[in-house]
This record gives structure tokens, sequence and C-alpha cells, in this order.
């Protein structure tokens, strides 16, 4: 079976995470999985919502907004706004967002903030909720290491890194990855979230008017493994350049204090 883009049944798209894209969050970064794009930023308020206030919980908050950009795909996606409501695909995947991130992040160590993990698609290629999940974890990082550094934090509240990864069945075989045209022929579509540890966070699948067996299941399952390895690794590398980037910002504004 030859992919339409010519890659491997086990091989990932082309990975890239561009951090410090939004520089008024707390911690971004411009996620590619392939062709498909999103800006993923992370943005901490020193405050929580109302209900936690009410209910008298101690500890932080995290949630999470996606949007498509109209642009974003071949034909104009109207903006949510402008039918008055949030769509019932926007909400899911916004939700599975702030579920995912809230596995790995404590909370309570937090402290009394809510950090808003926005992710834009900007451009959108299939896959676009798991980007979403692996560059939102990234932003979050970044974010924490800020606070990190400023004395904000006692200790660092994020106890794993997390990434998501779509595989599925496509002419009759398991796949890793799917882009929009493999996504859109697949006869069976999943997407899975996992620590980096390779501990399920969550799985979302069906046969698209299909069946599948539970051998294929296991196949999928061995397939996302192997992609979330490879994706903790590129995020780490992300995560420490970013922080270098930080530290190199922060030591020339010290120099330019310093100068006479």
């Amino acid at each position: 079976m030859t992919r339409p883009d010519g890659r491997n049944y086990d091989q990932l798209r082309s990975i890239s995470f561009k951090p410090g894209i939004a520089p008024h969050a707390t911690g971004s970064v411009l996620v590619s999985f392939g062709n498909t794009r999103v800006i993923c930023a992370a943005t901490i308020q020193e405050n929580v919502p109302r209900w936690m206030k009410y209910q008298k919980i101690s500890g932080g908050w995290l949630t999470a907004e996606y949007n498509m950009l109209p642009y974003s795909t071949l034909d104009r996606k109207q903006r949510d706004i402008s039918a008055g409501r949030l769509d019932g695909r926007s909400s899911e995947i916004q939700r599975l967002i702030g579920r995912s991130l809230r596995a790995v992040v404590d909370l309570k160590a937090l402290g009394q903030r809510t950090i808003w993990i926005d992710c834009d698609v900007l451009q959108a290629d299939g896959g676009t909720r798991t980007a979403s999940v692996t560059g939102g974890c990234v932003a979050t990082a970044i974010a924490l290491n800020k606070l990190m550094a400023a004395g904000k934090l006692k200790s660092f509240p994020m106890k794993k890194l997390i990434a998501g990864i779509s595989c599925g069945i496509f002419q009759n075989e398991a796949i890793l990855d799917l882009d929009y045209p493999e996504d859109k022929d697949a006869s069976v579509d999943f997407n899975m979230v996992m620590t980096e540890d390779l501990e399920l966070v969550e799985i979302q699948g069906s046969g698209e008017e299909n069946v599948f067996s539970r051998g294929q299941m296991n196949e999928m399952l061995d397939l996302a493994e192997k992609g979330v390895k490879e994706l903790v690794a590129l995020q780490k590398q992300a995560i420490v350049d970013a922080d270098k980037a930080s530290l190199t910002d922060l030591n020339d504004l010290q120099d330019s204090f310093n100068r006479p």
C-alpha cells in the first residue's frame, strides 16, 4: 500500500515547533504536522473561575478554546461568532484539549491561577485536534517554566508531557498520522492521547460506516505508541530551546540595566 504523500505506514509527517509565536501569551508555539499548522498559546491569569471560589475549591484551573480560522480550509469556514454559537465539533475538541492537559497538570501546585490554552488552526490538513493537544502541552510547559523562573511557583505543576496522534485503517492497512486525503477515505479513524510514559489519557475512534477487529485496534495502539515517543522527543527539545531563548532575553535585559 502506497500512501498519498509517499510516507511509510508508520511514519509521522514532518513535525516542527516554533516557540514564541504569540509574544503576549505566557507561552506559545506554532506546531506543524505536515501542512496542518496550529498556533497554541498558554496564558496564565492570577485568578480562578467564579465557580471555584463559590465551591471553595483549592488550587487552580486549566481550560481550552479551539478555533479554525476562516481561511484554514479549502472552502472558507464561517466563524462561530457569525453563527452566534460554538459549533459541536469545536466544542468537542476544546473539551478534549482541556481534559488531556488537566490529566497531567497538578492544579493544586498551580495555586490560585487559571491557564487558558488557545488553539487557533491556521491551516487544516487532518489531525488538527491532535496537533492542538501536542502543541498545547508545549505551550503550557513553556508558560510554567516562566513562572518557575520568576519565583512564582514552588514546584513544577506539570507531572508529565502528553501528545496526541491519529491512527486509522486506510486501504485495509493500519497507518499513523493521517493527513486529510487519508482521513477522508479511512474506514477507521482514531485519535489517541498518551503521556510520555505511554499511559493512555483518551481514545476517540470509530469505524466510518465500517467495523474493525481487535487485532487492528492493537495495530493502531502500537503505531500510536511509536508516534507519541517521537513526538515527546521533539516536544522536549522545543521546550528546552524556548527556555534557552527566555534566559537569553532575560540576560540581555539585565545587561541593558548594567550598561553605563
